[in-house]
């Protein structure tokens, strides 16, 4: 199996994910996956796709990670893992992974700031005197 690319964004996070046929080595911008996400639900959160379709263990992932929080990167390279998935092959992952809801691209974005208020949708506060 050759190498498969695809690419997972969520929030302001941008996850090229490269798939070949592995051990289960998940590398995230030359870093382990324990060392770049500590914390263990966002760890969970990466394999995801591999436990719904049950191939933990049989790919390598190398992932290019840009911009976003912590939360943002995790989900991104989930659904980026599972697009690649799906490419390695359709008949047999695209239904668990589509049924789980990964392939579907999170398009919740933060609201840019108007002007001449605090925030998004937050106005100063009203005097009428």
């Amino acid at each position: 199996m050759e190498q498969t690319h695809a690419l997972g964004r969520r929030k302001a996070a941008v996850a090229r994910v490269y798939l070949t046929a592995g051990k289960g080595n998940i590398t995230i911008n030359d870093r382990t996956l324990e060392n770049y996400f500590p914390e263990e639900t966002l760890q969970y959160v990466v394999n995801q796709p591999f436990e719904v379709t049950g191939t933990a263990g049989q790919f390598d992932v190398k992932v290019t990670l840009a911009g976003g929080g912590t939360k943002g990167q995790a989900e991104a390279v989930r659904l980026g893992i599972a697009r690649a998935l799906c490419e390695v092959d359709k008949e047999a992952y695209r239904a668990t992974l589509k049924a789980a809801g990964f392939l579907t691209r999170d398009a919740r974005e933060v609201e840019r700031k108007k002007p001449g208020q605090p925030g998004a949708r937050r106005r100063f506060q009203f005097s009428k005197r």
